[in-house]
């Protein structure tokens, strides 16, 4: 059986353009990450790249005295043998594995109405 390899190439004509709009928004988005990494960095608390996402797209605030509520929320979780966890942070639920220290997924105040959370071992809200 012969398998032919063919190795494909992107070939650039011209020089390519980026609109200055395009490079000022990649701009304000590396520094939004750049300072949202920077604050969960320093929380222990580690973010999943989907709930960065999730964060960076549903505008949720993650400031410091919600992150200092999330931790508790989480201290609490691991005390009362919690794994995957709701946590309800103001206008922001979270969830959390717990075991991992890891958020899952985020979700704002305008979707969790009559949203439905499954598989989870429990909710804490602080």
């Amino acid at each position: 059986m012969d398998i032919n390899v063919r190795r494909v190439s992107t070939v650039t004509t011209g020089i390519p353009q980026t609109s200055t709009a395009k490079l000022n928004a990649g701009l304000a988005a590396a520094s939004f990450d750049q300072v949202l990494k920077q604050q969960l960095s320093t929380s222990g608390l580690n973010f999943s790249k989907h709930a960065v996402n999730r964060v960076v797209e549903r505008d949720i605030d993650i400031s410091d005295d919600n992150m200092e509520r999330l931790n508790s929320g989480v201290k609490i979780a691991r005390e009362k043998g919690l794994d995957d966890t709701l946590i309800l942070v103001d206008s922001a639920a979270y969830i959390v594995s717990v075991k991992n220290n890891m958020v899952i997924t985020t979700v704002s105040n305008q979707e969790l109405i009559g949203n439905c959370f499954t598989n989870i071992d429990g909710t804490v809200i602080v």
